[in-house]
């Protein structure tokens, strides 16, 4: 063998073994991984911290993004995504991208009307609410305000967490449309609640655990304020399950993850965080149609 056959021989090795080398730790830094895509408002609620005490506990990092309650449903189904996170069940009719998820409820959320912070508006009737989004009520002027016109923001998508639970809980209409400019149609929560931040006449619904981040103000329904407590006991007119999404048979890191969060320390981080854990108030679903929703 001439030198430089065999100076291209060690080469070829040298250069197998890296990659073989490079494999391995791919391999393995995706093995210490989970990956998660969800809304906002669950990130928000629990999954940040959550994710950061876990990576703490275990070594595994939880790389989270964003993308809407959908996104995290269909993502997760599509093993796009090791996890996702949801504030909506998966939805009749959508067989083909929903119906193989499968939903672990974690925590609870209350739905919120916020408002600019120079509004004076301190409450809202669910009637007032509802003719607000059904365009009955136009001015300020007409639940107390100022005389100047009401500038409704809400979500573009009917199937968005917040969307769709608006749709179904007051109006129990999925399909129902809003009476606003499109101008007022936000793509998620994020963008909707930075608009009311700046706009004095806006008003909107996202959820609480987002909402309270925002320097905006959240107003009681029906005199009943969104507090941990009111929450937690059904006194709050809206209130809804917040998901972690798997597949049927998710890996064993996801399925350690998932009861991680179901856990007591698990729901100590949730609770600290504001946020109700699901089985802290497991009476709560039996009650949703009392306090409102799917009720006319």
């Amino acid at each position: 063998m001439t030198y430089s056959t065999s100076r291209f021989a060690v080469t070829l090795l040298v250069s197998f073994g890296l990659i073989g080398l490079q494999s391995a730790t791919f391999a393995k830094s995706m093995n210490n991984q989970i990956t998660w895509a969800g809304c906002g408002i669950t990130k928000k609620a629990f999954m940040s911290e959550l994710a950061k005490a876990y990576e703490e506990k275990t070594g595994i990092h939880v790389m989270l993004q964003g993308g809407g309650a959908t996104r995290g449903i269909r993502d997760t189904v599509k093993m796009k995504m090791d996890m996702g996170g949801s504030c909506r069940m998966s939805l009749p009719g959508q067989e083909r991208s929903e119906l193989y998820a499968a939903l672990h409820p974690v925590a609870w959320d209350a739905l919120v009307i916020v408002i600019n912070k120079e509004n004076k508006i301190k409450n809202l009737s669910k009637k007032q609410i509802r003719d607000i989004y059904l365009g009955k009520i136009t001015n300020w002027k007409q639940v107390g305000g100022q005389n100047a016109k009401i500038n409704l923001y809400v979500r573009r998508g009917k199937i968005s967490g917040v969307g769709y639970a608006i749709r179904q809980y007051l109006f129990q209409d999925s399909n129902l449309d809003f009476v606003t400019p499109s101008k007022y149609r936000m793509r998620s929560s994020g963008p909707l609640e930075k608009s009311i931040m700046k706009d004095r006449y806006g008003i909107g619904i996202t959820g609480v655990s987002s909402a309270r981040k925002r320097d905006i103000k959240i107003i009681s329904i029906d005199n009943k304020s969104p507090t941990y407590e009111n929450v937690k006991l059904g006194k709050y007119l809206l209130y809804r399950p917040l998901y972690l999404v798997t597949t049927p048979t998710p890996s064993p890191k996801v399925k350690e993850f998932v009861s991680f969060a179901m856990s007591k320390e698990g729901r100590k981080i949730i609770r600290e965080n504001g946020t109700v854990p699901y089985l802290d108030a497991p009476k709560l679903m039996s009650k949703m149609l009392v306090y409102g929703f799917g009720v006319k």
